[in-house]
């Protein structure tokens, strides 16, 4: 594939991810992660870091439009945010120390279990 494909896929791909980051309030990373995995052939580990660095400004700007919008319990965000950036912490620390594989297994572990969470 050429380079100039790449980049086209990457930005059809980074909508994407945007639209469902934004309309779903989250899940952008679980598209993230493949796509980089797929087109940029990424290792394991680097597309995992590569997914949490896309993440972060989409997630900034969707929860600034959610909050704008007057979505946002504050009381329910401030607690969560702690635990989610404790838990963020812990995730990245163990990213470093598990085998890729493992990470991959956990990772596809997770989509299949909240795909069927979602239909059940």
């Amino acid at each position: 594939m050429s380079k100039k494909n790449k980049i086209l896929l990457l930005i059809i791909g980074g909508v994407l991810v945007g639209f469902t980051n934004g309309f779903l309030g989250g899940g952008g990373g679980m598209l993230v992660v493949p796509l980089l995995l797929w087109l940029c052939a990424l290792p394991q580990k680097n597309a995992h870091a590569t997914a949490l660095m896309i993440i972060l400004p989409v997630s900034i700007v969707s929860a600034a439009v959610y909050l704008i919008n007057g979505s946002g319990d504050w009381h329910k965000i401030l607690f969560a945010t702690i635990g989610v950036v404790g838990g963020g912490l812990l995730g990245a620390l163990l990213l470093n120390k598990l085998k890729s594989n493992f990470i991959k297994f956990i990772f596809s572990f997770i989509m299949i279990a909240a795909g069927i969470r979602m239909f059940l």
